[in-house]
């Protein structure tokens, strides 16, 4: 069984983006891997191809007119896929601000083997937990996604969906099968200037420059509610991510999950149903649960 890791990044050493921590924590699972390197102006180039020799680099240059929606992730994320070889069995996806605990490696690799020959499994879908402000909290409520399909087969046709969020094949969503490991999601863990940073950033891929002014104009302190709500993270982190944990020099003096919610009704009812039944009414799903 062949196993091929990729992504794509750029200018992540600027953005304080943890790719180096995000391929470490699944190089254990994979033969080779593949970085799309987009026309960065920092020193992500260097960082990336001091990581393994198992990683291969392509250079890129990302598609300005892609620019709104965000779909330029995805025409990134398509132009590493491109290069993986035709022998690969399972692809491992992992994107620059994400890891895996390596609690959870044994489970994925099992779950690879069993399912390598059973065609009615097109892909793997992986639970999320949002880091958000530090590493001590987590974001849980409806604006935050549950799931996603990180590893998948090496099928025809396998292509990322619009914003590099997920996967389709020749346009069709995959069969999955969901397992109970995690993605850990670090893009939102920044002080609060750094949060406000953040958000700009990253609406600049989605929206026009005057919408972001007008939301999101420069300030030094950032809307902690823009998280819905917060809870203690009482886990461990992946190994890879000990030192960056060890050198983040902020921390909150207040409790940020005592801070009051500013969901409208709608979410409200909707997420109290959700605590009580553990059923998330109306999610969006881009993917089909076979088993």
């Amino acid at each position: 069984m062949k196993v091929t890791g990729f992504t794509f990044i750029r200018n992540a050493v600027a953005n304080d983006y943890p790719v180096r921590e995000a391929i470490l924590s699944v190089l254990p699972l994979c033969d080779d891997f593949v970085v799309a390197l987009g026309n960065s102006t920092d020193e992500t180039t260097a960082l990336v191809q001091s990581i393994s020799p198992k990683i291969k680099t392509i250079n890129t240059v990302w598609n300005e007119s892609l620019k709104e929606g965000g779909f330029v992730f995805a025409d990134e994320t398509n132009k590493a896929l491109a290069e993986i070889d035709k022998n690969t069995d399972w692809m491992v996806y992992i994107q620059g601000d994400e890891a895996v605990h390596e609690d959870y490696l044994p489970l994925i690799k099992k779950e690879m083997e069993a399912e390598l020959n059973n065609n009615n499994v097109e892909a793997l879908l992986l639970k999320y937990k949002h880091f958000y402000a530090s590493y001590d909290y987590i974001a849980e409520s409806r604006r935050w996604y549950r799931r996603e399909v990180r590893i998948l087969k090496n099928l025809p046709g396998i292509h990322s969906y619009r914003d590099a969020q997920g996967f389709r094949i020749n346009d069709r969503k995959l069969k999955v099968k969901l397992i109970d490991a995690y993605i850990y999601h670090y893009g939102w863990v920044k002080p609060p200037k750094g949060l406000q940073g953040k958000v700009r950033n990253f609406n600049q891929y989605y929206q026009s420059e005057e919408w972001i002014e007008e939301r999101y104009p420069v300030q030094n302190l950032f809307d902690m509610h823009n998280a819905d709500r917060l809870v203690h993270f009482t886990g461990s982190h992946p190994k890879v991510m000990t030192e960056r944990i060890a050198t983040a020099n902020w921390k909150f003096e207040q409790d940020l999950t005592k801070l009051p919610s500013k969901m409208n009704f709608r979410r409200k009812l909707l997420q109290k149903i959700e605590d009580l039944t553990g059923l998330r009414l109306f999610e969006y799903r881009n993917y089909k649960i076979v088993k």
